[in-house]
Parts: structure tokens; sequence; C-alpha cells
């Protein structure tokens, strides 16, 4: 479950949406090594595992959202003024490999990027325009839709691919996500998926949608917290994107261990260069 927000917002807004993308299109790209081994099914101890994880997780953001800095690149000013400079900076919150846990695995990365002459207004333009997902964030996205919205929470769908060696890994997913306004220059966002099914022999005649917690265990559970601050003439973009995989049978380590750093940094790099790129796009086109 979300943390109880200290502030609430003013109005509904659609802020993290494609962020909590990056850390579905991230993790697919890691876990899906993985899909060789038999299909398996998610363990009571492993939610356990998980869902204790993100209450520490939580516990920790709210601690944070009444201190300063509000950011984290803002411990270390040195890693600021690179963000600042155009810098997509990303990096994983636990050294080495993810956390394991009974039979599965905690992937935890964090990214921030800086989106000069934006608003918070801008970049929420560019994320609630769901239209154009397929357009701005393809192949990884293959379709998205708003569910509905009640005050600050909505709820929304998407459908995720991604191509990796041999596999081709696709998750149907059901999402909610909360927006929570801190004072006139901050949002945070938290959002969360609440049903994930993986879809066997995704683009084939017989492709088929497994039951949720079910299947090669790509992703098993998702969750996002994002954090917005417009200073510096422009927007500061940070998430914490956290994702639930099986865990890697020992046959396949030796494939997975160098690649388990690169791949999500890659990928989650690569979603906010997107995003960039886009709110830049609608700024100059309405100038």
């Amino acid at each position: 479950m979300a943390p109880k927000p200290g502030r609430e917002s003013s109005k509904p807004h659609r802020a993290a949406q494609r962020y909590f993308l990056s850390a579905a299109f991230a993790l697919l790209l890691f876990a899906s090594v993985s899909a060789q081994a038999a299909p398996t099914e998610l363990e009571t101890q492993t939610v356990a595992a998980w869902d204790g994880y993100i209450r520490s997780t939580c516990a920790r953001t709210e601690v944070r959202l009444d201190q300063s800095p509000f950011l984290r690149i803002s411990e270390v000013p040195e890693r600021r003024l690179r963000v600042r400079a155009g810098e997509i900076y990303v990096w994983p919150r636990s050294d080495g490999r993810p956390p394991k846990v009974p039979h599965g695995l905690i992937h935890d990365w964090i990214g921030a990027v800086f989106v000069p002459r934006a608003t918070i207004a801008d970049v929420l333009a560019v994320i609630r325009d769901y239209a154009r997902y397929p357009e701005m964030y393809k192949p990884a996205v293959i379709d998205a839709t708003a569910e509905g919205s009640g005050g600050n929470d909505d709820t929304f769908s998407m459908l995720l691919m991604q191509k990796v060696l041999f596999v081709t890994a696709a998750i149907k997913g059901e999402y909610q996500t909360r927006y929570v306004q801190v004072n006139a220059k901050r949002w945070y966002s938290i959002s969360q998926s609440t049903r994930l099914q993986a879809i066997e022999k995704f683009g084939q005649s017989y492709m088929r949608m497994l039951p949720p917690d079910q299947g090669p265990g790509y992703i098993w559970r998702l969750y996002t917290i994002t954090k917005f601050e417009e200073s510096d003439g422009g927007v500061y973009i940070e998430l914490e994107a956290l994702g639930l995989s099986r865990d890697v049978p020992v046959m396949f380590r030796w494939l997975v261990d160098p690649i388990v750093e690169h791949l999500p940094r890659n990928s989650v790099q690569a979603t906010l260069e997107e995003t960039r790129h886009a709110v830049l796009a609608r700024i100059a086109g309405d100038d």
C-alpha cells in the first residue's frame, strides 16, 4: 500500500504514469532472461518479503518529505550540477546484485533528469497524453488506456512488450497512482501495480494471457515513487522504480550477472531521455 500522504493535492494529476512505465521497461529487460526456466507461481513468502521492503521504502520516503533536500541528487552537489547540465543520472539503490528474497529478486533503481524551460504543468501535459504513448515510447508500449480518476487517485492500464535475446516478454497490467502536492514547486506521486498478467507466446496466433501471479515471473509487482521539483529554470524529475521478479536460476546466472546493471540503467536512461525530448518538443510547439 502507498504511504498516507502528508499533504493533499489541490487537483488531480497523472504525474507518474510514464515514470512507472520506466520501471516496467527496465525490469522486463532484466528479468526476461529467466524466461527459459519453467513457468512458476508467486509464493506467499515472496509477497511477504516484497511488502516488507515496500513498507520500509515508504517510511523512508515519508521522512524525507519533511526534510531538506527534497531530491536525492541534491545530497551531492556535483550530482545535481551534472543533471542540471543535461546528464541523465541513473544508479541502483543497493550495491551489487538486486536484493534476494525467498524465490525472488527485488530491483530498486533511481534516475533523475532535468527538463530546461519547463514547468511542472508542461511535464504533466506530456505524461497524461496516453494516446501518444505508443508513438513516444515505442516499441515498449503497445497500448495504454486511462481507466478512471477519483480525486487524487487514478487508475490506468498498459500493455508492455520487450524483446531481449531469445525472449519476448509481454505484460498486461493495471495500476493505481496517487498525486500529492508538497508546495507550489514540488510534487510527488506513488504508483503501484494492482494486477499484472504475463502473455504467453505474444504475437502468435495461439498466444494466451496467464492468470495473475503465474507464468515465467518476469515481473510480479511494480512500485514507483516519483518526485518533481520546479527550480533552476526547469523541472527536475527523480524516480525510484522498484520491481519484484522471480529469482534467476543458477544455470542462467553466468548470462544474467554481466548485464544485471547495464540493462536497467540503459532502459531508465532512455525512457527519461524520451520524456525530456517530448516535453521540449511541446514547449517548442507552444512558442
